[in-house]
């Protein structure tokens, strides 16, 4: 690979779940966003909330909530005679793209200051906490809570977890049919990258699990594309809940002839 400081802003980038007492700046918090809006957007669709109050995640420094942001797009509109005629699914699924680029600028600021970032899942999955911040933070209709991340200065030091191979991933001019041995060596690269680091065991990680699958695993045992197998294999079989919340939120996606 080439190289570069970018670069390796970039490769050295990790998860970090255990803070320093350091707080941020306000010229660290105003570069790290400032430097979130420069990423590419479909109509910066987004807004960014803040808090240092305790208690946060992991005890970090600050956490940030990036919304998918509609209700500034009909404000604006409104103000030149417009109203907006485009469908929510499509507003939604550009305003996804505009927050998670946005987030994703930030933690790469963040790194390049030697700031420490770690995403939250549990507002893309529940619509309990969607309502729960959405209540909180007094968001507005057309404003969904999207992503959650912390950030602060790392009291931990590892080396960055393994991705997939690039065989994996990249691939040219058409997708691949892949044998079960290309599916193996992929698992193997990510499972032996996880054990080697010992990461369910530093973080204390379930391996239990109902319905009468395998139970008999250990911290030097269990494995990345096992767990993923877990959640994805278990989790929210029905979407009503989640479209329910979307509702709430001020979106709706009923097929035009329903």
């Amino acid at each position: 690979m080439i190289t570069n400081a970018t670069i390796e802003t970039l490769m050295n980038r990790k998860s970090v779940r255990k803070y320093t007492d350091r707080k941020l700046d306000d010229d660290e918090l105003e570069t790290i966003v400032r430097a979130g809006q420069q990423a590419a957007f479909a109509s910066q669709l987004y807004s960014v909330l803040y808090s240092t109050e305790k208690p946060i995640a992991f005890d970090a420094a600050i956490w940030f909530l990036i919304c998918v942001d509609v209700h500034k797009l009909e404000r604006f509109m409104k103000l030149r005679g417009w109203d907006i005629v485009t469908n929510d699914l499509t507003l939604l699924l550009l305003g996804m793209q505009d927050a998670s680029y946005m987030a994703q600028n930030m933690v790469v600021a963040a790194e390049s200051l030697g700031i420490g970032s770690c995403f939250l899942g549990a507002v893309s999955s529940s619509a309990q906490r969607i309502r729960a911040l959405s209540e909180k933070l007094t968001l507005p209709e057309r404003v969904l809570p999207m992503v959650e991340l912390v950030m602060g200065y790392p009291d931990e030091e590892f080396a960055p977890r393994p991705r997939y191979p690039l065989a994996f991933t990249l691939f040219e001019n058409r997708y691949p049919e892949f044998t079960d041995k290309e599916v193996e060596e992929a698992m193997r690269v990510m499972d032996d990258g996880y054990l080697q680091q010992g990461y369910y065991r530093k973080q204390n990680v379930k391996i239990q699990v109902e319905g009468g699958r395998r139970d008999d695993y250990t911290f030097d045992n269990y494995s990345w594309t096992e767990h993923i197998s877990r959640k994805w294999g278990q989790w929210a079989a029905s979407p009503d809940e989640l479209l329910d919340a979307l509702k709430e939120r001020g979106f709706s996606f009923m097929k035009s002839n329903e």
